[in-house]
């Protein structure tokens, strides 16, 4: 149980998938304008990396490596990421429109998210089991939206700041802020 309760912690705080990996900055950086917004998103990313990690091994382990098609993974797993990112717009379509239009592109480009796919390769990779990697793709993405939710509180605050040097204003203070909070996710390191 504590190896578990390791994998979520591990996932979501030492081995972050924005702040260490660098994976899935495009939305991090779009949608995080506004903690409603960015919440949101944050969501969107739990269920389909969730889900994604869970399918994506089944598959590897009695599809895919069975019959020697482990080559075809990536493939695999877009398509099962495609799939899930699909019924995801469409609910929030019909059921929360103000939401689906607010999230824009970057809804449907969770379907590009390296994130997302990383993490159904690494759960490949590091050897997972099912419920290993259903609770690091979890973890994968809390990790993300704590992280996603935290600079867009940031960059609420930072937009009624008039004292931030012009050479600062806009991208620079928030890639800065990105940077600054990637440095203070390094000290959970020693948890793991």
């Amino acid at each position: 149980m504590t190896s578990l309760f390791m994998i979520v912690i591990t996932a979501a705080f030492v081995d972050n998938v924005v702040l260490n990996q660098f994976l899935g900055l495009c939305s991090f950086l779009g949608v995080s304008k506004q903690i409603e917004t960015a919440g949101s998103l944050g969501a969107a990313v739990i269920f389909v990396i969730t889900i994604a990690s869970g399918v994506a091994n089944l598959l590897y382990d009695f599809v895919l490596d069975p019959l020697g098609l482990s080559y075809l993974q990536t493939i695999v797993f877009i398509l099962v990421i495609a799939a899930l990112v699909q019924m995801v717009e469409m609910f929030l379509k019909k059921a929360v429109p103000a939401l689906h239009s607010a999230l824009g592109i970057y809804l449907p480009l969770i379907t590009t998210n390296c994130a997302v796919l990383g993490v159904a390769l690494n759960n490949v990779t590091d050897g997972y089991n099912f419920i290993q990697s259903v609770l690091a793709g979890f973890g994968t993405a809390v990790g993300y939206t704590i992280a996603i939710v935290v600079l867009a509180g940031i960059r609420e605050r930072l937009a009624y700041n008039e004292n931030i040097p012009k050479a600062f204003q806009g991208a620079p203070i928030v890639l800065l802020s990105a940077a600054l909070m990637a440095i203070a996710f390094c000290g959970f390191s020693g948890l793991a």
